[in-house]
């Protein structure tokens, strides 16, 4: 590198030097500038949107969004941070159960405006002293709901081990809640359902406490959990001779006389079930047709008892005079 070129690479390297101290000077200056401007006090105003929350259960706001207008006076951060919210998450809650409201007349309802400032204050990180709002009291409307007491049914997804199976429908307590909504939804409603209990590899009853599916919020309750039992019972094969009967004054014989059944019965209930437990009826319309073979049924099974298979479907027969 020749004289020349060194020279004119020192100017460049100086001229780089001296422009990025401009711009640290210049970044300082700036930063100063806004902090002072920034700490300043000053006066504003500002919109937000009012929620009203923990609404009575057997009641519901009927009152369109309401808007909030209001003036504060804070220094310029804040000021920007405020600005700085989108309008969708300007949103202040005026929970119900902790401050007090009266009824003006109808539906009508007001609060005092005191108490939407001290929340306002709370969302500014500001004192309430600084925020001015023009009127006393804040108006809204809350309708009474429709009630109406249905029972509860929980969802079941549960996977017993081999050999064991559920024992029964759950025991559900409460069964039977209070639910509150608009009339003509409460009309089309017949139970009110929790969330589904699942379980993997069962082989015992086991309890959960499950939430009330409240439809995201169309239906109330003061009642939102219940406690669900499932009974799961160890189960076991069990071979049984029935007699076949008649259901009318027909005097028939039938042969053969007995059917055999195979069932899956409970562990528990197993010395309890026998014969005369069930009801195997022969299909006696078929006398009429001069069927040659009667068709059986089962008409009566202990509860908890799974019928697996039934031999013989028919049976012949002999009518006694």
């Amino acid at each position: 590198m020749n004289t020349e070129e060194q020279f004119k690479e020192d100017i460049e390297q100086k001229d780089k030097s001296r422009f990025l101290t401009f711009l640290v000077f210049l970044f300082i200056a700036t930063a100063l500038w806004l902090i002072i401007k920034l700490s300043k006090e000053y006066t504003t105003q500002g919109v937000v949107n009012l929620v009203y929350t923990e609404v009575p259960v057997n009641k519901w706001i009927s009152t369109p969004e309401q808007t909030l207008k209001y003036s504060f006076v804070a220094d310029g951060f804040v000021i920007l941070s405020n600005k700085m919210v989108p309008s969708r998450k300007r949103v202040v809650s005026i929970p119900l159960n902790q401050v007090p409201y009266r009824l003006e007349g109808g539906f009508t309802y007001s609060i005092s405006s005191q108490y939407v400032v001290e929340r306002l204050a709370d969302w500014l990180n500001i004192p309430a002293g600084s925020i001015t709002v023009n009127e006393d009291k804040q108006y809204f409307n809350m309708e009474d709901l429709q009630s109406r007491p249905l029972p509860v049914a929980v969802p079941l997804d549960v996977q017993t081990q081999r050999q064991y199976q559920l024992y029964g429908d759950p025991e559900v307590t409460p069964d039977v809640v209070t639910v509150y909504g608009p009339k003509n939804l409460l009309d089309t409603l017949t139970r009110v359902y929790s969330l589904p209990v699942s379980a993997l590899d069962v082989s015992e009853t086991f309890r959960r406490t499950v939430s009330l599916d409240l439809m995201d919020g169309a239906i109330r309750s003061e009642v939102d959990r219940v406690d669900v039992v499932v009974p799961v019972e160890q189960y076991t094969e069990r071979d049984l001779e029935v007699p076949v009967a008649v259901d009318d004054s027909l005097e028939l014989r039938f042969f053969p006389e007995t059917v055999r059944l195979k069932c899956m019965v409970p562990i528990c209930d197993y010395a309890s079930i026998g014969p005369s437990s069930f009801q195997v009826l022969v299909d006696t319309a078929q006398l009429h047709r001069l069927q040659p073979l009667l068709d059986v049924r089962l008409v009566k099974t202990p509860a908890h008892v799974q019928v697996l298979k039934m031999e013989p479907s028919q049976v012949e027969y002999l009518i006694i005079h």
